[in-house]
């Protein structure tokens, strides 16, 4: 290793400058947590929204109306998406991956062989210490006091979606005591110590749970209480990059039209703190979402999504200054009552240019 000689500095002038070549780049050593910002961190005002990108393919033999819950990460000049579709009588994850947004809706779609029916709402990430790809998602588990249940799979090669192992639980056996309450849409986050598994119950509660880094997938306890509010589903966590903050996303509006609200924290076991928490000036929802030049509206319900990541690992780093929110979408009049005849499209929100 080459070692450069640094110029005589301060002490605070010479940690940061370690600092930078300890911390610089994602393949390099963990960040110590966020750096320090000027300003705090703000939501946009509004969003332009782009016309559908992802809607279901035809499968005559298994025809299904939705596509939804989307993950993405960026990879070696690809985007690989993995969503959530609805045919009859089983709910599985289907894979996606294109160079292009505007070829999403053209290439091959594959549903993944993760166990059988019920498999969904999952999360992809570049799990560094163990150098593999997880994915993270909900299954249903009927013969348990919670059925559903957060379940993962691995491989190494992200483009290979015959290549994921099989489904295994987080609670092989049982829940730790400490769980006592039914959740859904799992999200896992690590920083430099700890994992941690934050999910959503229909009682307005979000919910968080911790293990040692060195430990994950395993070893899960310590369920909490994170936040309580009139909150629904779907909740994810990211860093905030350049500010020693961490953002929560969360659907809401489970009785009539979806939006999103927004929390800040300063660390992942730390309270947090509302940011866009009103249907009137939400954080993504029909009050600040328009549709961009050329499109018509065909979502005022903006659910279950994910913010483009700046990187692909375990951190979830999202950069503030280049925001991407794809989601799923559709209009409030074209919502059947059944949930699941509901025809979710997928599509991206960009900030609006004032």
């Amino acid at each position: 290793m080459n070692r450069r000689r640094m110029p005589p500095v301060g002490a605070a002038a010479r940690f940061m400058v370690l600092a930078a070549l300890c911390w610089g780049g994602a393949g390099q050593a963990r960040a110590a947590g966020p750096s320090s910002a000027p300003t705090p961190f703000k939501a946009p005002a509004a969003w332009d929204l782009s016309a559908p990108l992802i809607a279901p393919v035809e499968r005559p033999e298994d025809p299904y109306v939705s596509v939804k819950d989307p993950s993405i990460v960026l990879h070696e000049g690809l985007w690989h998406v993995f969503m959530t579709i609805r045919p009859k009588g089983h709910t599985p994850t289907e894979y996606v991956s294109f160079a292009r947004w505007e070829d999403a809706n053209k290439a091959p779609r594959h549903v993944l062989a993760l166990r059988e029916k019920y498999f969904c709402a999952p999360q992809v990430f570049y799990f560094r210490p163990h150098r593999k790809w997880y994915l993270v998602y909900q299954v249903g588990e009927p013969k348990r006091r919670l059925q559903h249940q957060p379940a993962w799979s691995t491989t190494e090669a992200i483009a290979a979606p015959q290549s994921w192992t099989k489904a295994q639980l987080f609670f092989p056996e049982e829940d730790p005591p400490s769980r006592k309450e039914a959740g859904l849409d799992y999200w896992v986050i690590c920083d430099e110590q700890k994992a941690y598994l934050f999910y959503t119950s229909l009682n307005g509660k979000l919910w968080r749970m911790w293990t040692w880094l060195k430990d994950f997938p395993k070893g899960f306890d310590h369920c909490e209480l994170a936040l309580e509010a009139d909150i629904f589903e779907a909740s994810h966590t990211y860093r905030l990059k350049g500010f020693q903050q961490y953002l929560t996303i969360v659907e809401a509006g489970q009785s009539g039209r979806r939006y999103y609200k927004a929390y800040l924290a300063d660390r992942l076991d730390g309270p947090w703190k509302p940011l866009a928490d009103t249907e009137a000036k939400p954080f993504a929802g029909a009050a600040n979402v328009r549709p961009a030049p050329g499109v018509s509206l065909w979502a005022d319900n903006i659910s279950h999504g994910e913010l483009v990541r700046d990187g692909i690992d375990e951190t979830m780093t999202i950069d503030p200054k280049n925001l991407r929110f794809v989601i799923q979408g559709v209009l409030q009049k074209d919502k059947p009552p059944q949930y699941g005849l509901i025809p979710w499209r997928i599509g991206m929100l960009t900030p609006a240019k004032e």
